[in-house]
């Protein structure tokens, strides 16, 4: 059930409803380089894009650290376009945003995180009988950064050759943006936290835009 609510989500994210937009929002998730290519594009073109946020999030499972960055962005669809090409060349993760989601679906949340902890984390929800709507999503064709606690008590020379095999693990990333009824908002933002999972708030970041 739960690969099939995956299915739709990705059937949703195709549906274009930014063509009759001139400016929109944007999330764009992946490794801390290629967040970094971003954020720079938009820095250098500040006329036509806004850095709203930035966060550097790091996420601990039993020996594992996962580290991923993401950024959110507002402006001109055209160099939106372009950052977002960007960002799928070097395999990072983004959804485009648009005034229709804002202004019709109440009570917006965004998560990040780790594509089996996004799964959970969806199940949770279900089994919780949270009501709420799943709107578009995406995930990483490249892998996040990750690193293994344990080759830290290995001497140097075998830390040295393991650590980059560990940092190149298959750990793809995954972006979802719901929609809930406000009474739900805490519930959610629980169990996303039980999952590991990084979850905003978009309307706050409007507000404080």
């Amino acid at each position: 059930m739960i690969e099939n609510k995956i299915k739709m989500l990705r059937k949703a994210a195709k549906v274009s409803t930014v063509q009759d937009s001139e400016e929109i929002w944007c999330v764009i998730a992946g490794n801390e380089e290629m967040v970094n290519n971003v954020t720079y594009a938009a820095i250098m073109d500040k006329e036509r894009v806004k850095v709203l946020c930035r966060e550097h999030v790091r996420t601990k499972e039993s020996f594992v650290t996962k580290k991923f960055d993401f950024i959110m962005l507002y402006g001109d669809i055209n160099k939106i376009r372009d950052l977002s090409l960007v960002c799928k060349e070097n395999g990072g993760a983004y959804l485009k945003i648009a005034p229709y989601y804002v202004k019709n679906e109440p009570n917006l949340l965004l998560t990040v995180g780790p594509e089996n902890g996004i799964k959970k984390f969806v199940g949770d929800c279900e089994k919780s009988m949270l009501k709420l709507s799943f709107l578009i999503e995406d995930q990483t064709t490249g892998f996040i950064e990750t690193d293994v606690y344990i080759t830290n008590k290995l001497p140097a020379i075998v830390r040295n050759t393991i650590d980059p095999l560990f940092k190149m693990a298959d750990v793809v990333l995954s972006t979802v943006l719901i929609s809930a009824e406000e009474e739900y908002i805490p519930k959610i933002k629980e169990i996303a936290r039980k999952n590991r999972i990084f979850a905003i708030e978009f309307n706050k970041i409007l507000k404080e835009d």
